[in-house]
């Protein structure tokens, strides 16, 4: 059975780099970001992302990110593997957990959420999840 996990994540670091420019402003960065969070998921993260910049600015990314924390009453760490868009002020993500990734009570875990958000203080998210059998 399915549950949904509802919490908010705040950035606590965002330290991003490009690491290849070209003209017209396009570029490719790795940036390396630490966030917390709280609500049906309790912890803190780390996730690296790889960026593509366009021209004007909007980019596409994505990213692995690994949770240390609980989800519900389980205890344990999992990995989130990253997709997605950043346009005018708001990115669009979805996500999913690695298989076999989930270790202590968090060992089976699988899933997957999605958010989209503007530059803000907290970001809401979503993850729908259950474990395997």
């Amino acid at each position: 059975m399915t549950t949904r996990a509802l919490a908010v994540f705040e950035i606590k670091a965002w330290d991003e780099k490009p690491y290849d420019e070209f003209e017209g402003g396009r570029r490719l960065t790795r940036a390396s970001v630490r966030k917390t969070f709280h609500g049906d998921i309790e912890g803190e993260s780390s996730v690296e992302y790889l960026m593509a910049y366009a021209e004007d600015g909007s980019a596409s990314f994505v990213g692995m990110e690994r949770v240390v924390g609980c989800v519900g009453d389980r205890v344990g760490s999992f990995v989130l593997q990253h997709s997605g868009t950043f346009a005018g002020s708001v990115a669009k993500e979805t996500w999913f957990v690695v298989p076999g990734s989930g270790t202590g009570d968090l060992a089976g875990l699988r899933g997957q959420g999605s958010f989209a958000a503007g530059h803000e203080q907290e970001y809401s998210i979503t993850l729908d999840y259950d474990f395997d059998a």
